[in-house]
């Protein structure tokens, strides 16, 4: 078990669900949480932690060789949950450069310290060390309707400047495994929604504007078939993997469900309608209105979780109603954090340079 825990990314949305989880889950684990605090992470996130004194956040980049190498020195870091990556397609649409950076360059530093730590400073035993790098569904592509679901040995093929900076991170930290006898894990996980996600995203983005009378953007068709996972049972399926996955493997987690996106909107819509039945903008679905799709917009994923469930016992715990709903009532209680976020990012700027200039199709 994880005893000096580096969580990369730590103030991101993915990233403090799992520090809240792991402080709740392990009383002996001490997290050292190292975060840029970029546009998507935020000292918000990390209010009111379960056991304070067990997290020591660091602000800084993975990619400062220095200030990582002195974290494994300093902390004798035995265990690395590594989630820090830009990950929005959109974002690296518009600025692919530092998704190279920080995916690729990023995860090189972290793999660095960690064999410098490990195997030449030998600093814990390689039997307590482990490396986990969470990665995602959309390096392997994009799926016709009757494609079978993603498994762990689906060739890759990355199709956006975000998942192809993804695929060279995986590559590397298998690379490190299999070249210096790095003790690594890996996952590919789908779509995560539920508390403290960045607005950007869709489903806080659906949530945020119909509240406020906007136009509710559907790229396209609305047709895009994602699987959902509630980010809490993504954060307990990483922490099974980090503790309990076989040295070298990779473990898929999905949701489990494969709605399109547009169904996704209706959803949330007909939720807000029955939580906030005094919203001058009900019925929420008038707000949709369809935008022109982004390029190279994947169709469909889905994943074959069978591996993780029969290696681990591991299978998500919400379904995406009870999902959802849970999610709608999180933002609709936490209208302090939904400020400090928006005062604290560029979303205003961002969300205006990415849809405002989109033809509406008709």
């Amino acid at each position: 078990m994880p005893k000096n825990l580096l969580v990369t990314g730590g103030a991101g949305f993915i990233g403090s669900n799992f520090v809240r989880l792991v402080l709740a889950t392990d009383p002996q684990v001490r997290i050292i949480n190292l975060d840029k605090l970029t546009y998507a992470g935020s000292m918000a996130n990390l209010q009111n932690l379960p056991d304070e004194s067990r997290h020591n956040f660091v602000h800084g980049d993975i990619c400062d060789r220095e200030l990582v190498r002195s974290l494994f020195q300093q902390h004798l870091i035995d265990s690395v949950a590594h989630f820090a990556a830009e990950s929005h397609v959109d974002r690296s649409i518009a600025d692919p450069e530092s998704f190279i950076r920080t995916n690729v360059m990023g995860t090189f530093t972290l793999l660095e310290a960690a064999r410098e730590a490990w195997l030449k400073n030998k600093s814990v035993s390689l039997e307590q060390a482990r490396f986990h790098h969470v990665s995602t569904d959309e390096v392997f592509g994009s799926l016709s309707p009757t494609d079978p679901a993603f498994s762990e040995t689906t060739p890759y093929s990355p199709r956006s400047p975000y998942s192809a900076s993804k695929a060279s991170s995986d590559h590397l930290v298998r690379a490190y495994h299999h070249t210096y006898g790095l003790p690594v894990t890996l996952s590919n996980c789908s779509n995560n929604y539920g508390p403290y996600q960045f607005p950007e995203k869709l489903i806080p983005l659906i949530i945020l504007n119909a509240l406020n009378g906007k136009p509710l953007p559907v790229y396209g068709d609305g047709q895009q078939i994602r699987d959902w996972l509630y980010v809490e049972d993504h954060c307990s399926a990483i922490w099974q993997v980090l503790t309990r996955g076989a040295n070298g493997e990779t473990y898929n987690i999905g949701g489990g469900n494969q709605p399109p996106n547009l169904e996704i909107v209706h959803t949330l819509c007909d939720i807000l309608d029955e939580l906030h039945p005094a919203s001058p903008y009900r019925p929420h679905r008038s707000l949709i209105t369809f935008v022109a799709d982004r390029p190279g917009h994947d169709r469909r994923y889905d994943m074959d979780i069978r591996k993780i469930d029969h290696d681990l016992g591991w299978r998500p715990q919400e379904n995406l109603a009870s999902g959802l709903l849970k999610t709608v009532r999180w933002y609709l209680d936490n209208a302090a954090w939904i400020e400090s976020i928006r005062q604290g990012s560029d979303l205003t700027g961002w969300m205006e340079k990415n849809y405002a200039n989109r033809e509406k199709k008709a």
